[in-house]
């Protein structure tokens, strides 16, 4: 059946076609899709300034790898020096002020000022109040120019990041204690950064970066926690920067036995195909094995390669296990879903052939 308007005609059958193949693209736009994004690591501010060379002075992080944020959690105390930034207030604006014994500071305008055993944002907040008495909305900035002793850094997905006083002996397991221990987000490795004048990290997976004159190393969480006295829970020195990132993802979606979602990769590079499968419960009755596929990150891109994998012949030993890299998604489409293309395809159809007929009808074609 053909329908003329004037010399050309157009087969409904092809127009089927047309609209099908487009319902098709439709279903698979959504492929794309990223997974929930991480969340970002914990927005760090710029390091304090000091020269390394002398005692209680914080340097730069090391290699300027890690910027660390003392305001969440440093408290202030005796023999600590901080520079006041108050653009407004001549006799404070950049001046630096050493707390006394008894943890107050002698200020120009405001007086003795109590600082000993509160945090940098709490004085910031204190002497804004006080200046309110001579400016108007008055800007109060606060840098620790000097601390009472040397400190150690924990950045990332501690509970309470922020720059610790190294008082005396610790090691790594004692000042994670101190800090709070992980976030439930947490990777499952922690990386150590050392200053090369505070000696080699005595482990020998240890790595010197010459160009940032410092050493690191990643130590498993396991490992650390479940042995007694082992080799990793080093003596932490002064300037150390301990940092955990988020923990790394896989992400499935479609016709899971369980709930989908995320799977943590834990402290491996990669999880295979069976080992998600099995912390997801399996596949569910509806699902379509030999159709799965990979979702995987382009490098530098928003955009994501497709790759094909049957799972049915991996469930039956038929074919190799296939690992999965962080961030990757597995999709397993279900017969649900296939039906509903099929209806939509069907659906289409019908509707452009009966619209066909009825414009034809209305303007006198013959058919």
């Amino acid at each position: 059946m053909n329908l003329s308007f004037g010399r050309s005609s157009i087969n409904p059958i092809t127009v089927i076609w047309l609209a099908a193949f487009s319902g098709a693209q439709a279903q698979i736009t959504p492929f794309t899709t990223q997974p929930p994004p991480q969340s970002q690591l914990q927005s760090q501010s710029q390091q304090q300034p000091g020269a390394p060379a002398t005692p209680g002075v914080a340097p730069a992080a090391p290699g300027a790898q890690t910027s660390v944020d003392i305001r969440p959690n440093y408290e202030l105390g005796p023999s600590d020096q901080i520079m006041i930034h108050a653009p407004d207030a001549e006799e404070l604006n950049d001046k630096t002020f050493r707390i006394e014994d008894d943890g107050t500071a002698t200020l120009p305008l405001v007086g003795i000022v109590k600082m000993g055993g509160m945090t940098v944002g709490q004085i910031e907040d204190d002497l804004k109040e006080r200046l309110k008495t001579y400016i108007r909305n008055p800007v109060v900035s606060i840098t620790v120019v000097q601390f009472r002793s040397a400190p150690v850094f924990f950045v990332g997905q501690f509970q309470k990041p922020g720059i610790y006083a190294l008082q005396g002996r610790h090691t790594l397991v004692e000042m994670m204690q101190s800090v709070g221990g992980l976030q439930p987000t947490a990777g499952r490795r922690i990386k150590v950064t050392r200053k090369n004048e505070s000696g080699p990290i005595p482990i020998s997976s240890a790595v010197e970066d010459p160009g940032t004159k410092t050493s690191s190393v990643e130590i498993g969480l396991v490992s650390l926690t479940q042995n007694i006295n082992p080799a990793e829970d080093i003596v932490l020195q002064p300037y150390d920067v301990v940092s955990v990132d988020r923990a790394e993802q896989v992400y499935l979606m479609g016709a899971f036995a369980g709930k989908a979602g995320a799977i943590e990769v834990g402290e491996r590079d990669y999880i295979s195909i069976l080992q998600v499968l099995s912390q997801a419960g399996g596949l569910s009755p509806n699902a379509l094995p030999e159709k799965a596929r990979i979702l995987r990150p382009v490098l530098d891109t928003a955009r994501r390669a497709e790759i094909p994998i049957n799972l049915t012949k991996i469930l039956s030993t038929e074919g190799n296990d296939y690992p999965l890299l962080p961030n990757d998604i597995l999709y397993v489409p279900g017969k649900k879903d296939e039906s509903k293309l099929k209806d939509r395809m069907t659906t289409m159809g019908i509707s452009l052939v009966t619209s066909f007929v009825m414009f034809g009808i209305f303007n006198g074609f013959k058919f």
